[in-house]
């Protein structure tokens, strides 16, 4: 009898009675004849050689795939299925390299990341946690001098038009807003029937009353908003970020909104994570914060699971997964020819 494909999933998918937070109809892709899988025995921040030679799949949320994971003579991972759209935390060269394939899940979050987006701008715009805290501390005469902002005519700036970007200007499209992108994959052609403006990203920056971030994370986009990036920014705008932590410099991120440079921010993601308890953010009125879950719905969630767990089944069945990242990987002696 043929040894069974071997899948570890992450740990941190469990929830607290024991369940899982993708749902049964994404567990029960896994019941297949050809899968042995099990959740991987503990949270780790770097999986290892011995994951890497007793498992044939990762379906990971965020542990990491280094070049170390990999270098094992005994390895048998063939491929590497992330929960979600980002891979920074895997070596995509190393995988290529080693006959690794990395696949996303793009259609898990680029509704209910988009939806989080525009819930931020509301949220900013109404000044909703302000307004609840007038309510619970008794404050209610001052309600007069807290108003909001209307999103008629306002200008929404998105920084990355991939996916979830386009997605945010579709879902921004009844609130009449002016919409400006900026990419530099993106043309103007491929927007023009969202009604969205390419431009550059001072432009945006100065022009815009509500700034969302939503680039993948790599050497281009490390550091990419810094103190003069904030600088260029309205003193009335918001900024939104709900890629990753690291696409923004976090001490020009706290020196902008504890001088309140800029009216307020809604922050998903940071260069640390979690919060260190001196983060000057936790002090902060003006800024709304999640822990890189504000997207976290039940719909992202099976759709995360069903995304991964198929592209690892169909892989166990000599399917080529889709949402590759480096399809370049095919090339390698353990795949040429296979799918031509």
């Amino acid at each position: 009898m043929a040894e069974k494909f071997r899948v570890g999933v992450s740990p941190e998918v469990v929830t607290a009675d024991g369940g899982t937070v993708f749902g049964d109809d994404a567990m029960k892709i896994l019941e297949d004849p050809a899968i042995e899988w099990e959740y991987l025995p503990e949270r780790v921040p770097e999986l290892t050689r011995e994951h890497a030679a007793r498992y044939d799949a990762f379906c990971l949320m965020t542990a990491k795939v280094t070049r170390d994971t990999l270098s094992g003579p005994d390895r048998r991972l063939k491929l590497v299925a992330r929960f979600g759209v980002g891979y920074d935390s895997v070596d995509v060269p190393a995988c290529t390299e080693a006959g690794v394939m990395l696949t996303i899940t793009p259609e898990g979050v680029r509704r209910p990341v988009a939806s989080s987006v525009m819930a931020y701008v509301l949220a900013l715009a109404h000044r909703m946690v302000l307004k609840d805290q007038l309510v619970r501390e008794n404050r209610w005469q001052e309600k007069g001098n807290f108003l909001g902002m209307g999103l008629t005519g306002r200008t929404l700036g998105v920084i990355g038009v991939g996916n979830i970007g386009a997605e945010v200007f579709r879902l921004a499209q009844p609130f009449d807003m002016r919409l400006l992108g900026c990419d530099p994959n993106v043309p103007q052609s491929e927007v023009e029937s969202l009604g969205v403006t390419m431009t550059d990203m001072d432009t945006l920056l100065r022009e815009s009353d509500f700034v969302s971030v939503n680039t993948l994370l790599d050497n281009t986009t490390r550091g990419l908003i810094g103190a003069r990036e904030f600088g260029l920014m309205k003193p009335s705008a918001y900024f939104i970020n709900t890629s990753r932590g690291p696409v923004v410099v976090e001490s020009a991120l706290i020196d902008t909104m504890k001088n309140r440079r800029i009216a307020g921010a809604a922050i998903d993601v940071f260069e640390q994570e979690p919060l260190s308890e001196d983060n000057l953010l936790l002090q902060m009125d003006n800024v709304i914060l999640a822990p890189h879950a504000i997207c976290h719905t039940d719909e992202c969630m099976q759709l995360l699971g069903k995304l991964a767990f198929q592209a690892a089944v169909g892989l166990a069945h000599g399917r080529k997964p889709g949402h590759l990242v480096n399809p370049e990987v095919l090339n390698h002696e353990s795949w040429a020819g296979k799918w031509s």
